[in-house]
This record gives structure tokens, sequence and C-alpha cells, in this order.
């Protein structure tokens, strides 16, 4: 007897079973969810896969977004369970270095970009200006190009971003730096803007739209760095991945700073093994 379901369609060609764009997000906690819901409000994808190793949250998560299909363009979720860490992912899936890209420094340039903006009283878009460097304490702020319109701000107030500045301009970098302690203290966690930032990326390759971002990259050999580091400068992201740096010049003391971030992330880095 025939089924309700061979009973309403008849088929006529077998269905493509491979999706077309597949993102996979390791991790369903506070900060992977919050990349899986960006991902999917802006549809850059037909088919999204969670890993975890918690296998009831994992699940649990799972369901949660396929019960929001109807209001998502991603027509297939799916979840499985892994435990392994971003770089022992590198190390073994014989990717090239263009290819594993970090989200660095494109949060903080987001960060650094409003919070120049609300003092300005402009939007964030006509807010140029860049974190380089380490995601944290030793990022690098380049004021030396921040700009409005082409504007180079720095040409109007030669002391901004140094300690000789009367209107204080250094205090957005320090913002920015503190900012995720500040999130975390207040809700016990940032998830939101770098799920939000996560998504730009990927929406970036997989449109292959070309555009600069500041994220991670080996910078042995750029700005006088002679260790095999990996930090954020600006960058052109595409369907092929990180493809080219951009060479900004930089002044001299933010050079220096540059260098002193990848200094302190050698330090770190020099002692893990390889595997």
């Amino acid at each position: 007897m025939a089924t309700l379901k061979e009973k309403l369609i008849t088929p006529i060609a077998a269905g493509s079973t491979v999706p077309n764009n597949k993102i996979t997000l390791v991790g369903v906690g506070q900060v992977g969810m919050a990349c899986a819901i960006s991902i999917l409000g802006k549809g850059l994808c037909d088919e999204l896969a969670l890993v975890d190793v918690l296998e009831d949250k994992l699940k649990g998560e799972m369901m949660d977004l396929q019960h929001g299909s109807l209001f998502l363009q991603a027509h297939k979720i799916v979840a499985d369970k892994v435990d392994i860490l971003t770089y022992v992912t590198w190390k073994l899936s014989g990717l090239p270095k263009h290819r594993v890209i970090g989200s660095g420094c494109n949060l903080d340039t987001a960060r650094f970009r409003y919070l120049m903006a609300e003092r300005l009283g402009i939007h964030p878009t006509s807010c140029h200006g860049w974190i380089l460097g380490e995601h944290g304490d030793s990022s690098v702020a380049v004021w030396s190009g921040v700009n409005v319109a082409g504007v180079t701000l720095q040409e109007l107030n030669p002391a901004m971003g140094t300690d000789k500045d009367s209107e204080n301009w250094k205090e957005v970098h320090k913002q920015v730096v503190e900012s995720a302690y500040e999130v975390i203290r207040l809700k016990g966690y940032t998830n939101w803007a770098i799920g939000l930032s996560v998504a730009q990326l990927c929406e970036t390759m997989l449109k292959n739209l070309c555009r600069v971002h500041s994220v991670s990259t080996l910078v042995k050999g750029m700005y006088g760095i002679e260790n095999d580091v990996f930090l954020s400068l600006p960058a052109v992201l595409n369907s092929s991945g990180l493809t080219n740096v951009i060479n900004q010049k930089l002044k001299d003391d933010e050079v220096a700073q540059l260098k002193k971030s990848a200094a302190t992330l050698w330090n770190i880095q020099k002692d893990i093994k390889d595997l």
C-alpha cells in the first residue's frame, strides 16, 4: 500500500545530497551558538554542522535550531561528537596556512570603530581605523591611519593616541582592550559580537567579496618580525582564503608595538612542541 508521501509526491529525479555551502562549528557554548545564529541569520550556508563533546547539549542545540527551520534559509542542521583543538586541526589537516585563519583583531577593530564613532557622533561604518597585532592586551591601535571621509584625524590632532593628547583619545584603545573583560564581568561571558564577527568573515569568504579584515596570519618577514608567529594585519579574504596583506605605512612607534606584540606571542609559542 502506498504511503501518504508516495501518494503526495511523484519523484522525477534524484535530488542532490551534497551541500553547496557547508559550515562546521566546533563547540556549542555561548560563543559557538552566537556564531551559529549569526551565520544562519545571514543565510550563508545550506548545511550547518555542530560539533561538541557534550552530547546532550549538542543534541539539544541542534533540535532547538531545527525547530526554527521555518524562519531560516539553511536547509539542513546536523550535529556530531569530536574533541580537537584548532591548533591540532591545522597541524593534522594538511591545509596551507592561508586556509587556517584566526578571527584575530576583527572584533577589536569593530569595537575600536564603534567607540571612535560614538565620540565623533557618526556611524561606525564611516569611521575607519585598525587594531593590529595580538588579540588582547598587546594589540596595536594604528592612530596614524584613523580617518573619516579621507580626513586623517592625527593631522587635525598630532598628539592623538599619545600620552600628550589633552583629549585623551588613547583611552579609546584602552576601552577596546578592557571591553571584553567588562562584558564578562557584567553578564558572565561574551558571545554576540564575536558571533557577528565570525559570520562576517564567513560571508566575505563564501561570497568571494575580497573585503579587508584584521585577521591573524603568518607575519614572519613583515615589519622586521623574524619568528613564525600569527598576528592580525589587514588582509584580503575571498573564496580562496587569505590571499593578500595590505602594506600599511606604520609609524616607527607602531612598528615597535607590533614587534613587541610578536615577541609576546613568541615567548609563549616557542615552548609548544610540534605534533
